[in-house]
């Protein structure tokens, strides 16, 4: 008999459903959170009605849909005491109110365990889950590094004490006139660029991130070119997630890492860090926001009888 789950995720910026069915992923359907042009973010109440309306939508686009042995959702940003946004709750009502209805189980999950299990299945490291392993989860509300354990247990070891890479791409690419979400124009724009280095802030397995767009105000300002200003941008978080790696390896010599996030679906950053690092990249499709990996984790405690 067939095991299928239904994995609904609704974080700041996507509204997300898929189906795992006997462990594979049979479809993710992503619908983006509506945002006003120039504004550099969401607010929650909007984020909410947006998920609202994208909802219905995106079930519909699920075609249909087989029998269900469980359902999960994601209930918070992260796997820790006070980890909240008002923007899950509307993926838990409809989680919630299918599993009440149809007479199976609601699991509750992490939107950030959702990241690294997606990433995991998308690179066909499931087995990875067996031993300890290191994850950057790097978008626009995280830039962390996390030491995940067997059981999905994950610890936060380091990342930004201040501004994330994602928010720094966001508002830079907002100030150059950019569509928000702005992590593809800006890496377009960064490819027709002149490199340019500055000193970056990294201590041990933390950073700083808002320098470089008080950097990014200045060059503008100066009159330096949309394409320099995106070249810099990204050449300055490339450069820090990348000392953040060196920390990380000496600190964990022999562990697996695995990036994850919507930021680390940037070309121009995967490939550099493939050839120096060898760590493990999901796909576009599973490194941004998407509800894959909540129906994975489902499926995954279905199996085990959880």
């Amino acid at each position: 008999m067939s095991i299928t789950v239904l994995g609904i995720d609704t974080s700041n910026y996507t509204t997300s459903v898929s189906l795992v069915t006997d462990g594979r992923v049979v479809e993710n359907v992503k619908i983006p959170v509506f945002v006003n042009n120039g504004e550099k973010g969401v607010r929650q109440s909007d984020a909410v009605f947006s998920h609202v309306k994208n909802l219905p939508n995106a079930m519909e686009k699920l075609g249909e849909i087989p029998p269900l042995s469980a359902i999960s959702y994601s209930g918070a940003p992260r796997d820790c005491i006070g980890s909240y946004m008002p923007c899950f709750l509307t993926g838990e009502a409809l989680a919630r109110g299918i599993a009440k209805t149809h007479h199976i189980p609601a699991l509750r999950f992490s939107h950030q365990a959702g990241h690294i299990m997606a990433a995991l299945y998308s690179i066909g490291k499931l087995d990875l889950q067996e031993r300890p392993f290191a994850a950057f989860h790097v978008s626009g509300g995280t830039t962390e590094i996390l030491l995940v354990e067997p059981g999905m247990k994950i610890t936060k070891i380091g990342g930004t004490v201040d501004l994330t890479a994602g928010q720094a791409i966001d508002r830079i690419g907002v100030m150059l006139g950019l569509p928000f979400p702005c992590g593809v124009h800006l890496e377009q724009l960064a490819q027709k660029g002149t490199i340019r280095r500055d000193k970056i802030c990294v201590n041990e397995l933390t950073c700083n991130l808002s320098g470089l767009e008080n950097k990014a105000k200045q060059m503008m300002e100066k009159g330096d070119s949309a394409e320099n200003i995106a070249a810099y941008t990204i050449e300055f978080i490339k450069r820090t997630l990348a000392k953040m790696t060196e920390n990380l390896r000496e600190c964990y010599p022999d562990i697996p890492i695995v990036y994850a996030g919507g930021v680390m679906s940037c070309r121009m950053i995967r490939s550099d860090f493939e050839k120096r690092f060898g760590g493990f990249f999901a796909e576009p499709a599973y490194s941004a926001d998407n509800a894959a990996g909540i129906a994975m984790l489902g499926y995954q405690s279905v199996i085990k009888g959880e």
